[in-house]
């Protein structure tokens, strides 16, 4: 099945069986009749299994080239699961140029557990052999990375972490896996804000992994149980419900990702401008391997290289929305050194390039002329 057919009827063979509804119903329910102890249909509470998100997490995991699906009630609910397959003394690799709240999560809760983490640049995978040693458990990887747009090389990625028997995972947020698939090139576990692209919409908060290993697969599983921190029927429809279009909007991303940042790279008053698509990015052509288009996300900075410029800037636009988030259809603008990323210290955030006039952009499916007059009257 190719991937367009999948995000329509991947991994939702049996309809269902009540009335025959093409889309699968909200299972509003928190728990179900049994015949006798231990006789159900294969749902018995709704924090251990429900029919709505069960289909969601088969649809997930059918996009995905897995065989698994999970879904929690966050991204970072997501993330927080995959660390709780580490114990106290593990090392993780990650890198450097992260989501912030990933960040936070690493360091202040699970540094306090004992988990030591490595953040470097993966730009050049080779740099992760440095820091692989007998108490590496994981490798966490953001491509295109958020808000810098680095591209990191995950065939060679994949090839450390076999080598070394240690877990890959990735966080396909931005890419989503109409642009590539981790699993199909050696990744253990894939990660989605499912708040973002999958969902599509602005209108829900989740968080969804994918695997291929059954056994990998039952310890998540577990922990996804036992901490509790699921998604509810509710939100697994609408994001079902937002899969069903993904590939027709990810194409409408791409298409107008590629006009704002060819534009941003032309303007007199642009200095840089952080799109893989660019001939000029330093990976540019890894992102043409890996990845089916160069997506949505764009960041830049202006000449002024000054906070209130892009606070002017920022105040100015007009059909781009000032807000958190990324991946809705509607177009957002964000200044990630006092939104996504505050969490990550001043210091820390600059050296990695996120200084107080960089903008990050989510370009949404308006028309493009639209969203190109808008940005050029904010930059005037």
């Amino acid at each position: 099945m190719k991937f367009n057919t999948k995000t329509i009827h991947g991994g939702q063979e049996n309809i269902d069986p009540a009335y025959n509804s093409v889309m699968p119903p909200i299972y509003q329910t928190s728990t179900y009749a049994q015949s006798t102890p231990g006789g159900h249909k294969g749902f018995e509470y709704s924090r251990s299994g429900n029919p709505t998100r069960s289909a969601l997490e088969k649809s997930v995991a059918s996009l995905e080239n897995g065989n698994y699906g999970l879904a929690f009630g966050s991204g970072l609910a997501a993330i927080d699961a995959v660390l709780k397959l580490l114990k106290p003394g593990d090392e993780v690799i990650s890198t450097s140029d992260l989501y912030g709240g990933t960040y936070r999560l690493f360091t202040g809760i699970f540094e306090d557990f004992g988990i030591k983490f490595h953040f470097i640049g993966m730009s050049e995978a080779k740099n992760i052999e440095n820091y692989v040693n007998d108490h590496t458990k994981l490798i966490w990887v953001e491509t295109p990375t958020n808000p810098m747009m680095n591209i990191i090389d995950l065939e060679a990625v994949a090839k450390i972490s076999n080598k070394h028997e240690i877990l890959l995972a990735v966080d396909n947020t931005f890419a989503t896996p109409y642009l590539q698939q981790p699993l199909a090139i050696g990744a253990d576990i894939v990660m989605h804000s499912a708040t973002k692209y999958l969902g599509g919409h602005s209108d829900v908060v989740m968080g969804v992994l994918a695997v291929k290993e059954e056994a990998l697969a039952s310890r998540l599983y577990f922990i996804q149980n036992a901490s509790g921190a699921v998604a509810g029927p509710q939100d697994s429809f609408l994001v079902l419900r937002g899969i069903k279009t993904l590939h027709l909007r990810m194409q409408r991303h791409c298409e107008n990702g590629k006009a704002v940042g060819e534009f941003l790279n032309r303007h007199p008053k642009v200095d840089k401008v952080y799109w893989p698509g660019l001939p000029s990015h330093p990976n540019h052509e890894i992102a043409k391997r890996q990845m089916k288009d160069f997506g949505g996300m764009v960041s830049f900075t202006t000449k002024d290289n000054s906070l209130s410029g892009a606070i002017s800037f920022l105040e100015k636009l007009k059909v781009f929305t000032l807000a958190e988030s990324l991946g809705g259809v509607e177009s957002l603008a964000g200044h990630p050194a006092s939104m996504t990323h505050a969490s990550i210290p001043k210091e820390e955030r600059e050296k990695l390039g996120v200084v107080d006039s960089l903008i990050r952009l989510s370009v949404g499916v308006e028309d493009e002329q639209d969203l190109l007059e808008d940005l050029k009257q904010a930059l005037g």
